[in-house]
């Protein structure tokens, strides 16, 4: 059975109402959906959600007429559609913002950040994957980080990044008409396909890897907290063979344009790293303020550095720690900014904005006095407990999201880029030949609490499912108890709510949820093997750079150091995937 195909907007993006071809249709296609997923142009999502749409599709069909009418109106008064800002900064624990009581144990204040949530929707059950370039990849690609390959945390010269076949938020809505434009941690590969320019954005100032680049610096060598890095500073080791070995170049801070050069942005200094948040807030001004003078919608992705792992930056915080820190003297006041310089403009009521943390806080092994530490849920950055992946995020809509709001609804970062496409009218554009994790929640936001559209997570330790939650309840796949898991009798199933830190595994009171579970798990992989997982992308880091140094020119091409080799020195390249993903074979749970 197929459906007609139900166009997004109407030509000049005015009334969607009429586009969505009558609501008799709408409510033929969410309850026969899940029984034709091959129909031409449906957006293909992963099988529990079919499940989903099978017993509600009618009663969210009905909905999506209701506000599809509200975001017409909208747009109607405006003459565009609305306006989308995705702020995301690292490692926080779920409550160090957003709740003022656990902000006076932890010793931070941060009133702008708190007001996102007096000003709209505070989520409880915000889902991420477990570390920064996972979180990116699915925000990016509304895929979970598994299925495009982007599983792994780049680091310098990694040779590793997004497949130019992922196709991203900002490709989708640059087909609708949106302007694009990153700034900060990009963290998605140092390789050319995966720069944000070659992904979609319109312009961009970007870093390749994570905050670690701020130790990758002269003062840092100077300190220890680098070792080895900058060899010209340290004492001749008369016993070194190989000056080949130790990276010589790399690019701290990258800027490019659509179709025009990729540059390197000043330097690899401190100096430099400390500028990055500055610089791209003045860039996202600028280009805010182009695209309102141009009648443009536009979507912006502001992904801040936040923190310096050297401690140079002056205390602000009774904490007096690099993650309170950044949290209370650059994040909060960027929102502050970011909400005024909307208001300057007069766009705020046409403007979503989504402020989120991409994972918890980086709590096993963080460098001393960094202020990392779980809060109400075990386990931090890494792990697929609760405190790894169920982060602070908020939601400001003025006049659409009403203000106060505390949903307990869940969410995953995958449904940003739905949801962004759903309320831009640019469903058409998401491609239909892949698994979409993301799932519509323009309801959960403009309808409010009680209305998600999502009761489950699957949540990957690497290229491992380590968890799965369905509502109240989540069960580990990764088991502390090896030995039940052999005899198949795992004391792996949790309640959350009377459990929220995952230390009382049950056996009798929820084995009948063992079926359960294995019966989504089973589902969810012959569902991948209709739509295979993509394998991790790898190149030469850094080509395409204009003013490529001669130094990261030889670091691209060794035999112009090295001379004529019997073997190709870049051939391993090619075999990055022949090694392990964990040699231990112990992913962390969270002890």
């Amino acid at each position: 059975m197929t459906f007609p195909r139900i166009p997004s907007r109407l030509s000049g993006r005015h009334l969607r109402v009429a586009s969505l071809a009558t609501a008799a249709a709408l409510v033929l296609v969410g309850t026969a959906q899940a029984q034709d997923t091959s129909a031409p142009g449906d957006i293909v999502f992963d099988a529990e959600f079919y499940v989903l749409q099978a017993q509600n599709g009618e009663r969210w069909a009905a909905e999506d007429v209701e506000l599809q009418a509200r975001l017409a109106e909208l747009e109607e008064r405006f003459g565009a559609p609305p306006n989308l800002i995705h702020i995301m900064w690292d490692d926080t624990a779920y409550g160090d913002v957003g709740i003022p009581a656990i902000q006076k144990v932890r010793g931070l204040d941060t009133p702008n950040i708190n007001a996102l949530a007096e000003d709209g929707m505070m989520f409880t059950r915000m889902y991420t994957e477990v570390g920064c370039t996972p979180s990116r990849a699915a925000a990016a690609t509304g895929r979970m980080a598994i299925r495009s390959g982007m599983y792994n945390i780049g680091m310098l010269q990694e040779s590793h990044g997004l497949h130019d076949e992922e196709v991203t938020l900002a490709e989708v809505l640059s087909e609708a008409g949106y302007n694009t434009a990153f700034y900060g941690k990009w963290h998605l590969g140092d390789i050319e396909q995966s720069y944000p320019t070659n992904q979609g954005f319109d312009e961009a100032l970007f870093t390749g890897y994570n905050q670690i680049l701020s130790l990758n610096t002269r003062e840092a060598e100077q300190g220890n907290a680098s070792i080895g890095l900058f060899e010209d500073m340290l004492v001749e080791d008369v016993y070194k063979l190989d000056d080949t070995f130790v990276t010589k170049d790399w690019v701290m801070v990258a800027e490019g344009t659509k179709g025009g050069e990729t540059l390197q942005w000043r330097d690899n200094t401190t100096e430099t790293y400390e500028m990055i948040d500055a610089e791209g807030m003045d860039r996202m001004f600028a280009f805010m303020e182009r695209s309102v003078e141009a009648e443009q919608p536009f979507y912006i992705a502001n992904w801040p550095m936040m923190a310096n792992f050297m401690p140079i930056r002056e205390k602000c915080t009774r904490a007096r720690a690099l993650l309170q820190n950044g949290l209370q003297c650059t994040i909060d006041p960027m929102i502050a900014a970011v909400r005024e310089k909307l208001e300057e403009l007069g766009i705020s009521e046409n403007t979503l904005i989504v402020a989120m943390a991409d994972n918890g806080p980086m709590s096993h092994n963080p460098p001393p006095g960094t202020g990392f530490a779980e809060t109400i849920f075990r386990g931090g950055k890494g792990d697929f407990l609760e405190g790894g992946v169920r982060v602070p995020a908020f939601a400001v809509w003025p006049g659409m999201i009403e203000a106060g709001q505390l949903a307990g609804d869940m969410i995953h970062i995958t449904d940003i880029f739905t949801t962004f496409a759903s309320v831009a009218g640019a469903m058409d554009n998401i491609p239909t030949d892949r698994v979409i994790d993301g799932i519509d929640q323009t309801s959960l936001l403009l309808n409010g609490e009680t209305h998600s559209r999502r009761d489950y997570t699957f949540t990957y330790a690497g290229p491992m499912l380590g968890a799965i939650v369905k509502g109240d309840y989540k069960r580990h796949f990764i088991s502390p108890d090896p030995v039940g898991d052999a005899s198949g009798i795992p004391a792996a199933f949790y309640f959350l709510p009377s459990d929220p830190r995952e230390v009382s595994p049950m056996l009798t009171n929820l084995i009948h949820l063992k079926r359960p579970f294995n019966r989504m798990r089973l589902r969810h992989d012959l569902w991948k093997e209709r739509y295979p997982d993509r394998p991790e992308t790898h190149g030469i880091p850094w080509t395409g750079i204009a003013n490529a140094s001669e130094a990261l020119i030889q670091e691209q091409n060794p035999q112009l150091v090295l001379g004529d080799l019997p073997f190709d020195p870049l051939e391993y390249i090619e075999h990055l995937d022949d090694l392990p993903f964990d040699p231990a074979g112990d992913p962390s749970i969270g002890e």
